[in-house]
């Protein structure tokens, strides 16, 4: 199976994309890294730079229909400048559309309030998303990691980088479940 990262061009919180990235492919799945520009993504090490990482395809390039699964890492600047493309948002909302497990951590919820999908969902973010998510009509709760099932698809979020160990566990988990594509 495919997993798709969602990245923009900089500011990806980098342990939020390199910890579920090995344990995709640790898990047997294949990751790549989608973003809304070609060539390498800047990730940070919350306000400073770190590595960079090359791009697999463009979200212009890909569908829904080519990936198992969407993570949407964190990262303050990464899901503000997503959720302002409207490929990426297209792009994150036709996985709920299509009834795939979908994961984000820390502020990678606020492109789901974009795509509005949070609505009549119960999930979690770094507090900070709080009110954007229940003026978007989900239910935000205060868990190192929440799995909701509501839907036809499963969603997983978690808080910030120290929940990353059960949130990898709970995504592995979902892209293994025998209703997964």
């Amino acid at each position: 199976m495919r997993v798709a990262f969602l990245v923009a061009p900089v500011g990806v919180e980098q342990v939020e994309l390199t910890e579920p990235w090995r344990a995709v492919a640790d898990s047997g799945a294949s990751p790549e890294l989608v973003s809304t520009k070609p060539g390498r993504v800047q990730a940070f090490r919350h306000l400073g730079r770190a590595d960079t990482f090359p791009v697999d395809r463009t979200v212009t390039e890909v569908s829904a229909d080519d990936y198992g699964a969407l993570v949407l890492p964190g990262g303050v600047v990464n899901p503000d400048l997503l959720r302002m493309d409207e490929d990426a948002v297209a792009f994150t909302r036709a996985f709920f559309e299509g009834g795939k497990p979908v994961a984000a951590i820390c502020h990678g919820p606020w492109t789901l309030v974009e795509a509005d999908a949070v609505r009549g969902r119960s999930l979690t973010s770094w507090p900070s998303l709080r009110t954007d998510i229940r003026n978007a009509g989900g239910v935000w709760v205060d868990e190192a990691v929440h799995v909701c099932e509501a839907g036809p698809n499963t969603l997983i979020t978690s808080r910030k980088p120290a929940d990353l160990k059960v949130f990898c566990a709970a995504l592995t988990s979902a892209l293994h479940a025998p209703h997964v594509r």
